[in-house]
């Protein structure tokens, strides 16, 4: 079997060095019944692969300790209360954005947060109850020392949402 090499990274650190994983095709087809459904007990997936549960649990136990993959779930954050969602574009001192990226993740409203290059320096996805909500976390935004501008795109209709 031929191998399949995939980045990985899940945080602002992970992305600045990122490390390869080597997956081979029973790894793919794994992960492709797990992404099928996560909760598939592991005799289920060794009996489509027509190998031992035992090798998959070491699969998937490498595949999650190597970071290939993570074991995760996903809130429905309208169904929680989270009637306004948006994406918040922020520009902010480049000389200090790992430590004003530091402190906006951890403002309970940011979903995902990500460095980018182009006209903003950071791009939040956030989740409030309401506008006013919504107001709240943009005031506290600005007062984070370090940012000096932010643009607010609220979703007013989410077309494509996939976890893969």
């Amino acid at each position: 079997m031929g191998t399949k090499s995939i980045v990985i990274g899940g945080t602002l650190e992970a992305h600045q060095s990122f490390r390869q994983v080597d997956l081979d095709r029973a790894d793919e087809q794994i992960i492709a019944a797990l992404k099928e459904d996560a909760r598939m007990p592991f005799s289920e997936i060794a009996r489509r692969l027509d190998v031992s549960p035992g090798m998959i649990r070491q699969r998937f136990q490498r595949l999650v300790r190597e970071k290939a993959m993570q074991v995760t779930v996903v809130t429905n954050r309208l169904a929680l209360g989270d009637s306004m969602m948006a994406l918040v574009g922020i520009k902010a001192d480049s000389s200090r954005l790992d430590q004003i990226a530091e402190e906006i993740a951890a403002q309970d409203e940011v979903i995902y947060l990500v460095a980018l290059a182009g006209n903003y320096n950071l791009l939040a996805e956030v989740g409030c109850h309401d506008h006013q909500h919504v107001l709240r976390f943009l005031t506290r935004l600005g007062s984070i020392s370090g940012v000096r501008d932010f643009e607010t795109f609220v979703h007013l209709k989410i077309i494509k949402e996939i976890y893969s």
